[in-house]
């Protein structure tokens, strides 16, 4: 397994009172739409050649952009800045109708990675606006999801930024609203968020299913059962990540006495291990175990080598490539099914 250069060792072996361990969650890492966005970016490089484009990240992960820069994918913020005619890959977050029209406009070959998750929340967003629905999207601002499932049905959507936003809603017609959210955000906060939107608008309707991705939710009942035997969490995942953002401020909030978020192994401070015996260990929706492997490694030459998984959920949920890339070069169909493996 590949390590970053200079990072075993690093770590000195601090006292502990008892027994030094790390508690490894499960799930972690790598869903099945991140999984499938990534490959995504990968088959298309393999069947068109460098550079293929992708607008913004194609998942929130610094070591996954940066490799698959590496391989000859570019990142741009909009489609106005990619070459006429060629291949665009849309990131596992969504976008808005008006971005596939733009691309379109300029005759962007355009590759869909959007997470089914995400595309079953814009089609509701659609259907609940057909109906005259004001929604009430609960969501962060600026994040790209809440942008493209805003863009669905702009004159109908309201952003609700978490449980404190709701007392400042405005409604049209309060008998007419109804719920939807970001895939990635704390299950407990966006339920709360929901009961105090109920409470000052008693008909307010629920989504067909709940918003929330099976990922986001499994990594988040995992890391509640890691963090009440944690002395400290740590959580693999880039700043920009709101699940593994999510699974810090969960961690916190269920125990822990100390969390932090790192990308790289190296980023782990010495002063963080001083009297603490057990280590919890997860890792984003959107980082690949690697990285999570170098952490083990470090920690483990700091003495936390007693690794222990504590497992709470099963996934084997698969997608499909994108209906883009599932033609072979031989004109048959490639219907492959994407799931959450290690990477």
């Amino acid at each position: 397994m590949p390590r970053v250069p200079g990072v075993r060792g690093r770590l000195k072996d601090t006292p502990a009172t008892g027994r030094k361990r790390v508690l490894l969650a499960a799930p972690r890492g790598y869903c099945a739409g991140v999984d499938r966005a990534v490959v995504a970016v990968e088959k298309a490089l393999e069947r068109y050649g460098a550079p293929v484009y992708v607008r913004k990240q194609i998942v929130h992960n610094v070591h996954v952009v940066a490799t698959l820069e590496k391989r000859g994918a570019i990142f741009v913020d909009e489609v106005d800045e990619v070459p006429t005619g060629a291949h665009i890959v849309f990131s596992a977050h969504g976008v808005a109708p008006s971005v596939v029209q733009a691309a379109a406009d300029r005759g962007l070959r355009a590759i869909d990675a959007t997470c089914p998750l995400v595309t079953k929340v814009h089609r509701e967003a659609v259907r609940f606006a057909r109906d005259d629905y004001e929604i009430l999207l609960i969501g962060h601002a600026g994040h790209e999801e809440v942008e493209g499932t805003s863009g669905e049905a702009p004159e109908h959507v309201t952003l609700v930024n978490g449980p404190d936003a709701v007392d400042d809603i405005v409604v049209r017609d309060p008998d007419r609203v109804v719920w939807l959210s970001q895939t990635t955000l704390s299950v407990d906060e966006t339920m709360e968020t929901v009961r105090r939107l109920r409470e000052r608008f008693p008909h307010l309707a629920d989504p067909p299913s709940d918003d929330i991705c099976y990922a986001t939710q499994n990594r988040q009942v995992a890391i509640k059962k890691v963090a009440k035997e944690a002395d400290l969490v740590i959580v693999v995942g880039s700043a920009n990540s709101s699940n593994s953002v999510r699974l810090v401020e969960v961690a916190r909030e269920n125990g822990a006495k100390a969390a932090h978020r790192i990308d790289y192994a190296g980023e782990v401070q010495q002063e963080w291990l001083e009297g603490v015996e057990t280590i919890g260990v997860t890792s984003g929706a959107s980082v690949p175990e690697v990285l999570v492997r170098e952490l083990l490694d470090e920690l483990a030459g700091a003495g936390y080598d007693d690794v222990e998984i504590v497992k709470t959920a099963e996934e084997d949920l698969m997608f499909s490539l994108p209906k883009e890339l599932r033609q072979t070069a031989s004109g048959k169909q490639d219907a492959r099914a994407i799931g959450g493996r290690s990477r």
